[in-house]
């Protein structure tokens, strides 16, 4: 019996594994590319989960169908944002401090938007799987959780193949080495920027369908996310996409065996001492390059 709790709790981990993965993917990416501290990317996951949402409420859309479509509403957000906000300052060598404040803002506006339209009532899309599983003897397998990890890590593999692969990938993936060598190059860095910020946000709108139907959401749930997210990524290293996939599943692992032992209060506890820790002992976290002294 033991060991059938055991593997449960490994199933259910992992498959939540995917959908924080995904949420951290476009947070990792926007840092990596243009050193934005992008602490409103929960929030905006919240707007993909709304849309996800009413879309399902309102004509009976699968979350899976809305998912493109938040996706490319929320790229299209991100452009005009990079574009009123983030572009002027972008070569300030603050930059990632004033994105600190800045995206700080934007959460508490994207926030206040959301409870005025939407009210901080719990909501939860309900498509027939989100309440599913398959079993495997005992062991059961939510099919709401597998799916969006199997999206998740779809999306993620496209992401991947797209950098290394393209050519504009490439100009991404250099500018995330270093800038500076990029332009010399003759990499048009802005646009890279434009790009990346726009894929990051379009990442947090597709995976806010899937949060739509794996958690119930409310507008200043993201105040809970932007600690887990940030957990990951540092982790993982701050700007390694690869990082923050092995961090999200290693992480939701061990919180889904925290809360089978010491309660659900515990579970989301453990994101925040990974944090904590992994800033004390290895701030470059698990792909991240150690920082050289001046």
């Amino acid at each position: 019996m033991i060991m059938a709790d055991m593997v449960q709790i490994l199933v259910l981990g992992l498959a939540l594994g995917g959908v924080y993965a995904l949420m951290g993917s476009g947070l990792s990416l926007v840092f990596g590319v243009m050193r934005i501290v992008n602490l409103a990317h929960p929030s905006l996951v919240m707007v993909g989960a709304y849309i996800a949402y009413w879309a399902f409420r309102l004509g009976g859309v699968d979350p899976m169908i809305t998912l493109p479509v938040a996706l490319v509403i929320l790229a299209a957000t991100g452009v005009l944002l990079y574009k009123l906000v983030f572009e002027r300052e972008a070569r300030s060598a603050k930059y990632s401090e004033m994105t600190v404040l800045l995206t700080f803002a934007l959460a508490m506006v994207v926030e206040g938007a959301l409870g005025t339209a939407f009210t901080n009532t719990q909501r939860v899309t309900s498509p027939d799987y989100a309440t599913d599983a398959f079993f495997i003897g005992s062991v059961f397998i939510p099919k709401g959780q597998l799916y969006s990890g199997i999206v998740s890590l779809t999306i993620i593999s496209a992401l991947a193949l797209f950098l290394k692969y393209s050519a504009f990938g490439n100009a991404i993936r250099a500018t995330t080495q270093n800038r500076d060598a990029a332009e010399l190059l003759g990499v048009n860095v802005n646009l890279v920027g434009l790009v990346s910020f726009a894929i990051g946000i379009g990442l947090a709108g597709a995976a806010g369908a899937l949060v739509s139907f794996v958690f119930s959401f409310f507008p200043a749930k993201h105040w809970e996310w932007i600690a887990i997210l940030m957990s990951l990524v540092v982790l993982g290293g701050m700007g390694s996409i690869l990082g923050t996939v092995l961090a999200a599943f290693i992480l939701s692992v061990i919180a889904a065996y925290v809360g089978f032992f010491f309660g659900a209060t515990w579970s989301t506890l453990t994101f925040f001492v990974a944090l904590f820790v992994v800033l004390l002992v290895r701030p470059q976290g698990l792909f991240g390059e150690k920082p050289e002294l001046a």
